[in-house]
């Protein structure tokens, strides 16, 4: 099966269904920008954070653009009602007899051509600004940096190919770690052992053959089986490694097959991503820093619309305002934080967009709309009424503040944000894990602010809401 893939180029007819792990709660938005961008429809799966779409295998470049998906797998075979023997044997052993009969050809040829996507495009940043040292950043310092600052409250977990903690995959799915009651997100390849080698579309230039490295990686949620993950993994990964005589190896590999079982939901996978693509902005980390896909979900919600002004009075790294201003640029920008050092990491990460931008066109010096600067949150120097949309990560009280000083913080903010936002027509979009503390201050401020929908999201394991708020059009007023 692996010369098969190896050998026959994907042709036109090639179809994938794709596998796309998103924010979770923002599933729903991930669908409509498949549909809109790519005219498929989305299934979401019963597993939250995760949603399926069938696409022309031709239409992988787009697939890799979108902005709400975390990670990207091709699915071998989903089984909706998988019946797991009751005994722990012989339940791995039909988890094992399962591999010989799965339809792997297609996958391969999708896994393969994306590959060559992979290739062509290392190719081109050879030739950019960032070039040859873009790879071995992002494999060694990123990384580290990520490791470094990511906080529990919002997550930047690093997904690296070599790293111990969240693989790739099915395993970036901010909203699933409350649910998992066992094992879930266990990596473990096949026993080690030599294998007599397959032809791979991969194989290196020079190379006749190439023994392709794999891992398993198994994903499980439900308390109705009998096997941990660690184990599936295992028996899963050595019928693997006896059916294409792969090598296994953990860190090193070239395929990464994924095994996702939720309760009676089994999904076999391919992994297309070696990087959460949510960590496309930022460089420069800070301790809650939030992940770009999040902050286009909670931009998205808010429906920006040109020459719409949208501000972010607590940007931190400016995750936020950086996706506003790469997706949304007939719109402007504005991002302001109290703290220096976070005005400083949000002003080096619009200059890496900036870098970016010009070595995908050094023709041109491209601009973003988009302004940074420090100033206190309660005292905005910003004219009343002037604003149409603001969105913002609020404080958790955790690594950032304290649930004490979120008493006073948090209504205080909502009145300066109702005073600079215009009155009918502006939005807030707003995400907090202190939600007794928002409710009472939402209360204060009734007059100013209504809410229109929540979003229940899983950030960093912390549970935690997305409020689009609707400012009323009452003249705004100092609190009583």
């Amino acid at each position: 099966m692996a010369e098969a893939a190896g050998d026959a180029g994907p042709g036109p007819e090639l179809a994938a269904v794709i596998g796309a792990t998103v924010p979770t709660g923002f599933e729903h938005t991930a669908a409509e920008e498949v549909r809109e961008k790519l005219g498929s429809a989305s299934r979401i799966s019963r597993d939250r954070g995760k949603i399926y779409f069938e696409v022309p295998a031709r239409s992988l470049p787009q697939v890799h653009r979108l902005r709400s998906v975390d990670n990207l797998f091709v699915v071998v075979q989903e089984f909706k009602d998988y019946q797991f023997e009751e005994n722990k044997e012989d339940a791995l052993k039909h988890l094992e007899d399962l591999v010989k009969e799965l339809p792997w050809t297609d996958p391969l040829k999708v896994w393969e051509l994306n590959n060559s996507l992979k290739k062509k495009k290392t190719k081109r940043k050879k030739h950019s600004l960032q070039g040859p040292a873009s790879r071995e950043k992002l494999s060694a310092g990123e990384e580290g940096a990520a490791d470094q600052h990511s906080p529990d409250g919002q997550e930047e977990c690093a997904q690296n190919p070599v790293d111990t903690e969240a693989p790739q995959g099915v395993t970036s799915r901010n909203g699933v770690e409350e649910e998992e009651e066992n094992e879930a997100d266990v990596r473990v390849g096949a026993q080690e052992g030599s294998g007599r080698g397959s032809k791979a579309g991969a194989s290196e230039a020079g190379e006749a053959e190439k023994v392709l490295r794999f891992r398993v990686t198994c994903s499980r949620a439900g308390d109705r089986h009998s096997f941990t993950s660690n184990e599936a993994a295992r028996d899963f990964g050595g019928a693997v490694q006896e059916h294409f005589q792969w090598k296994a190896d953990m860190t090193h590999f070239d395929v990464e097959v994924l095994l996702n079982i939720h309760n009676n939901e089994v999904v076999v996978g391919i992994a297309l991503t070696e990087e959460s693509l949510h960590r496309r902005n930022i460089t420069h980390f800070g301790p809650t820093t939030l992940r770009s896909t999040l902050a286009y979900g909670m931009l998205r919600l808010c429906d920006p619309q040109p020459t719409d002004i949208i501000v972010d009075p607590m940007c931190g790294t400016g995750a936020i305002p950086i996706e506003g201003a790469a997706e949304w640029p007939n719109c402007y920008h504005i991002a302001g934080d109290n703290s220096p050092q976070a005005v400083k990491r949000a002003a080096n990460n619009i200059c890496s967009l900036l870098r970016k931008n010009e070595s995908k066109d050094s023709s041109a010096a491209l601009g973003v709309p988009l302004d940074v600067l420090q100033w206190d949150i309660c005292r905005l120097p910003l004219r009343t009424g002037c604003v149409d949309i603001v969105v913002t990560d609020m404080p958790f009280g955790k690594r950032i503040g304290s649930k004490k000083k979120n008493w006073d913080l948090y209504p205080a903010c909502l009145m300066e944000m109702g005073r600079i936002c215009t009155p009918g027509t502006g939005r807030a979009v707003l995400l907090t894990q202190d939600k007794k503390c928002f409710a009472k201050a939402l209360s204060r401020v009734g007059h100013i602010w209504r809410r229109a929908q929540t979003v229940w999201v899983n950030v960093g394991g912390l549970h935690a809401a997305v409020y689009l708020l609707r400012r009323t059009a009452e003249p705004w007023g100092q609190p009583c």
